[in-house]
């Protein structure tokens, strides 16, 4: 299974989701993008990386990347970490590309750059990466 982790600068949520991902379940494909292209490049946030660390999770090797239309062939799964990143995600769909688009969480996961709240973020993540790491492990296509 290939998942790509999305968000908006990828820096903060979608790298956390990956790096928590990773922890879990280190035989998955697993990779994070920011819809937007304006950290290309740059390691996770700082504070992120710290939140993460604290929790065993290290996000230092991770680097930021956009997002982009090969990305629907590369990964089986496609994961928004909120409604807007999903919406610009589906934008970029090829016609006839069928790779599933899902938010992370039942609701959008704050974007700790702004709120600061990083430990609450990876919170959600963690709890959303064992139930999606359950959907999949029941999946037949696994």
């Amino acid at each position: 299974m290939r998942i790509v982790f999305v968000c908006l600068g990828n820096i903060c949520r979608s790298p956390a989701a990956e790096g928590v991902m990773r922890a879990l379940a280190p035989d998955l494909t697993l990779d994070s993008a920011g819809t937007g292209g304006w950290h290309v490049g740059d390691a996770p946030y700082g504070p992120m990386q710290d939140a993460a660390r604290a929790r065993g999770i290290d996000l230092s090797g991770l680097r930021a990347r956009q997002f982009a239309v090969a990305d629907f062939d590369r990964f089986d799964l496609i994961i928004a970490m909120d409604r807007q990143n999903k919406a610009d995600i589906e934008r970029l769909r090829p016609k006839g590309n069928t790779t599933p688009v899902r938010l992370m969480a039942d609701k959008d996961v704050p974007d700790p750059y702004y709120t600061r709240d990083f430990d609450g973020a990876l919170d959600m993540i963690e709890a959303a990466a064992r139930r999606l790491l359950a959907d999949i492990s029941r999946s037949p296509d696994r």
